[in-house]
């Protein structure tokens, strides 16, 4: 009987290891943020952001947009602002993977069109509800029957609410981090609102070996 619960133990604990979410450690100039990916809720996303992860895409790169009570958001400019091409294209929207903006999460920041996600992303300071999928979210078809119709010069009232945006994982150490870069003095800097007067540089984004 031992035999047999220590062998199915010994399945069981590979498979369990295999299976947790990874993490990265953010590392910045004001010190290091430690992230849990959300594998099973948002694949995409994950897939996506360790690409960039594992080619230190991210390294030198800056939170160019800091809002108090709001966001920290970062990985697609340069300390002078130059903003870096998203190399693996836009990504599928996972914003309706039931994740919500809660504050201490990840999430994918993209312009206004639902999969114009690339390579940037964000960490909520506060519970941002307004930026989560629900009931009333838009449709990829409603908001492609409206564009369509702005085309034609016609105007289709807009009856639902944005298609939300995709969480992806969680901070799980360093929020004290998250929350001192969140308090930097901004400014307008080269076009941009919300810049940090001394430059948060995002120094690497490692995988924590697990």
């Amino acid at each position: 009987m031992n035999r047999l619960l220590l062998a199915l133990l010994s399945v069981i604990f590979p498979l369990a290891a295999a299976a947790k979410n990874p993490e990265v450690v953010i590392d910045t100039s004001l010190g290091k943020i430690v992230v849990e990916l959300d594998m099973e809720h948002a694949p995409v996303s994950v897939a996506n952001f360790l690409s960039y992860v594992d080619e230190k895409a991210y390294d030198g790169t800056i939170f160019h947009r800091v809002i108090k009570d709001f966001m920290i958001q970062g990985g697609g400019h340069r300390p002078d602002m130059t903003e870096l091409e998203a190399t693996h294209g836009t990504i599928h929207n996972e914003a309706d993977n039931g994740l919500k903006n809660a504050s201490g999460t990840i999430a994918m920041a993209r312009m206004d069109e639902i999969d114009s996600a690339g390579r940037q992303f964000y960490i909520n300071v506060h519970d941002n509800t307004h930026l989560d999928h629900s009931a009333m979210s838009c449709t990829r078809e409603q908001l492609a029957a409206i564009e369509q119709a702005r085309e034609k010069g016609l105007y289709k009232p807009k009856t639902c609410k944005g298609f939300g945006y995709a969480v992806f994982g969680r901070v799980v150490d360093g929020m004290s981090v998250v929350k001192a870069i969140e308090s930097v003095p901004t400014h307008d800097f080269k076009g941009y609102g919300d810049v940090p007067e001394t430059p948060v540089v995002i120094k690497s984004i490692q995988r924590v070996k697990q």
